[in-house]
C-alpha cells in the first residue's frame, strides 16, 4: 500500500474544486494588487521623462522628502534596536510576575489603529499635550514626533522578534562558554547574539518597510516639514492633480519598499532552523542588578508602548461631558455604522481570501510569499493605483471593501500558513488510512487544528480594517465617513475643542478595536493555539 506524504495528504481535493480553490486569491492580487501597480509604473513611465525626473530631483523641496524618508526610517531602526534588544533578553531570560501579562500587552500596537496612536503621541507631547501640561516639553514642529510614533508602532516588534531568536540559543554552548571564563557580556556576543541576529535583522527589515511606507503617523505627526514620500504622494493626487509627479514618486517608494522585501525574503530563510532541544532555562531575577534590568524593560515598555494609549485616556477623560456628547452626534453615529460594516465585509472576504491562499501557498513557496505583496505596496500607492486603473469604480463600495480586504487577509494567510506547518503528519496518515476523503480530511482533521490560528488571523484583519485610514481617504464617499476620516476631520479644524473631540473618538475606535480582537481571539478554556514563530505568525504584518 503506498503511504502518502505529508503535503499529499494534507491537500488533495478533486482537480475542479482546487482549481477554484487556487485561482480565487491569485486573482484577486492580480486584479487588485499587481494590476494597480503596474498601471501606477506604467503611468510614471510614461510621464518620467528626464526633464521631469531631473526637475524631481533637483527640487529641493521633494529631495527632502525622499531622503528624509529614508532617514526617519534608518533611525527608527536603530531606535528599536538599541532600546528592543535589553528588553528582549529580559523578557527571554528572566521570569518574573506579571511577565505573561507583559508578552500579551506587546500586541496591543497590533491592535491599535495608526490614527489612535498618531493623537496619543499629540496627547503626550503635543502642543497642547501632558508633556507641555506637566513639563513644559513641546515637541511640536520637530522629528521626534514622528520617530517617537514610529518607536510606539514598531518596539514590540523587534522585542518579539528578538525573544523568538534568543529562545534558539544553545545552552549547552552558553554554559560552555561560561565555564571556559567567558563573561556573560563576551558570551552574549560570541553566543547569543549570532543566534538572535538572523530574527533581529528580518524584523528590522519590516521595520524599516513599516517607517518607509507609513501614512497615518507621518501625515498627522510628520507637519509641514517632516512629512514623508507617501505624504506627498497624497498630497500631490489629492491636493494639486499633479499625477505625473506623484506617478514618478510613487515608482521610486515602489522600488525602495520591493528592495526592502527581497531582503526580508532573503533573511526569513535564515529562520528555517529546528528549534533547539536545549534551550536557556529562565531563571527568577537574583540580586539588585538583575531586579534593576527588569524594572528598566518595564519601564521602557511603559513610556514607548502604553505611555500614548494612556495619554489618550486621560485627555479624554479630562475634556468633560460636552465634549463627550460628540459621541451621540448624527455624523458618529453614522460614521460608527459605516466603520462596523465596511469592517464587516472586509473581514468576511478576507478570511475567504487568507483560507484558500495558506491552503494553496502549502503546494507552493513563491505562493506562500506572495502573502507578503501586500506589504510591498503601501496603501497609499494601492489607493492611487486603483483609482488610475478602474476610474468607474472609483465611487463604489466594492472597490472599497475590496481594497480594505486586500490590506487585511495578509494577517489570515500567514497565521494559517504557520498552524499548518506545525500540524503533525501522522494525522492525515490516521484519517486517509481509515477512507476519509481529502475534503473529509480537512473539516474534520486540519480545519479544527488550525481553528485557534483562523481566530487569530480574522483578529488582527478585524482590527486592521476597523483603523484603515489612507484607503479611505482615497476611495471613501463624503457620505461613507468612517471614524478614521472623522477623527481626521476633527484635526483638520483648528481649536481645542476640536483636538478634544477628535481625542473621544480615539478612544471609541481603540475601544472598538480591542473589543473586535478580544472576542474574535477568544479561546475556551483547555484549547490551545498551537505553536507558532514570530516570524511567520500574524504580528509579523504591516500596519500603514
Amino acid at each position: 500500500m503506498r503511504v502518502l506524504s505529508h503535503r499529499q495528504i494534507s491537500l488533495q481535493p478533486a482537480p475542479a474544486y482546487w482549481l477554484a480553490l487556487g485561482t480565487l486569491p491569485i486573482l484577486f492580487l492580480v486584479f487588485f494588487l499587481l494590476a494597480p501597480a503596474l498601471r501606477l509604473m506604467l503611468e510614471g513611465q510614461g510621464t518620467a521623462t528626464p526633464t521631469i525626473i531631473t526637475a524631481l530631483w533637483q527640487d529641493s523641496y521633494l529631495r527632502w522628502r525622499l531622503l528624509w524618508s529614508l532617514l526617519q526610517a534608518g533611525a527608527t531602526c536603530m531606535l528599536v534596536l538599541a532600546v528592543g534588544l535589553p528588553v528582549a533578553w529580559v523578557l527571554a531570560r528572566i521570569q518574573f510576575t506579571g511577565r505573561a501579562l507583559v508578552l500579551r500587552l506587546l500586541m496591543l500596537p497590533f491592535i491599535v489603529p495608526t490614527l489612535v496612536a498618531a493623537l496619543g503621541v499629540l496627547a503626550l507631547l503635543g502642543p497642547r499635550g501632558l508633556g507641555m501640561t506637566w513639563l513644559g516639553v513641546d515637541l511640536q514642529d520637530t522629528p521626534w514626533l514622528l520617530l517617537y510614533g514610529n518607536v510606539f508602532f514598531n518596539l514590540c516588534l523587534l522585542v518579539r522578534a528578538g525573544i523568538d531568536g534568543l529562545t534558539q540559543v544553545s545552552a549547552s554552548r552558553l554554559a560552555a562558554a561560561r565555564t571556559l571564563g567567558a563573561t556573560p557580556w563576551r558570551a552574549f556576543w560570541r553566543i547569543e547574539w549570532p543566534a538572535a541576529r538572523p530574527w533581529l535583522a528580518s524584523s528590522l527589515c519590516l521595520v524599516f518597510l513599516y517607517c518607509f511606507s507609513g501614512f497615518g503617523l507621518a501625515l498627522v505627526l510628520g507637519g509641514q516639514h517632516y512629512a514623508t514620500l507617501e505624504v506627498e504622494i497624497y498630497t500631490l493626487v489629492a491636493y494639486e492633480l499633479k499625477l505625473a509627479d506623484a506617478s514618478v514618486l510613487a515608482v521610486v517608494g515602489m522600488l525602495v519598499t520591493s528592495s526592502v522585501a527581497m531582503l526580508y525574503t532573503l533573511s526569513e530563510h535564515r529562520l528555517a532552523a529546528p528549534a533547539k532541544s536545549d534551550c536557556v532555562v529562565m531563571r527568577q531575577p537574583v540580586g539588585a542588578l538583575e531586579w534593576a534590568m527588569v524594572a528598566a524593560a518595564m519601564t521602557a515598555l511603559l513610556v514607548c508602548c502604553a505611555a500614548p494609549v494612556l495619554a489618550i485616556a486621560a485627555r479624554a477623560l479630562l475634556a468633560g461631558p460636552t465634549i463627550w456628547a460628540v459621541l451621540l452626534d448624527e455624523s458618529t453615529l453614522q460614521a460608527l455604522w459605516n466603520t462596523l460594516r465596511f469592517s464587516v465585509a472586509a473581514v468576511g472576504l478576507a478570511t475567504l481570501l487568507g483560507l484558500t491562499h495558506a491552503l494553496v501557498a502549502q503546494r507552493s513557496a513563491w505562493l506562500r510569499a506572495a502573502a507578503y505583496l501586500p506589504f510591498v505596496v503601501s496603501p497609499v500607492m494601492v489607493a492611487f493605483g486603483l483609482l488610475l486603473l478602474y476610474p468607474q469604480w472609483a465611487a463604489t463600495q466594492t472597490l472599497l471593501v475590496s481594497a480594505y480586504a486586500l490590506l487585511a487577509y495578509p494577517f489570515v494567510a500567514k497565521s494559517i500558513s504557520a498552524a499548518l506547518d506545525s500540524l503533525p503528519a501522522h494525522l492525515w496518515q490516521v484519517a486517509a488510512t481509515l477512507g476519509a476523503s481529502p475534503w473529509r480530511c480537512f473539516w474534520r482533521v486540519t480545519l479544527p487544528f488550525i481553528l485557534p490560528a483562523l481566530q487569530r488571523g480574522v483578529a488582527f484583519a478585524a482590527a486592521s480594517a476597523l483603523g484603515e485610514f489612507a484607503v479611505s481617504l482615497f476611495l471613501s464617499r463624503p457620505e461613507w465617513t468612517t471614524l478614521t476620516t472623522l477623527i481626521y476631520q476633527r484635526l483638520s479644524r483648528p481649536g481645542a475643542a476640536n483636538l478634544d473631540e477628535a481625542l473621544v473618538l480615539a478612544c471609541l475606535l481603540m475601544v472598538l478595536a480591542l473589543l473586535a480582537f478580544l472576542v474574535l481571539e477568544y479561546q475556551p478554556a483547555g484549547r490551545k493555539l498551537p505553536h507558532l514563530s514570530f516570524s511567520s505568525a500574524a504580528g509579523n504584518t504591516a500596519r500603514a
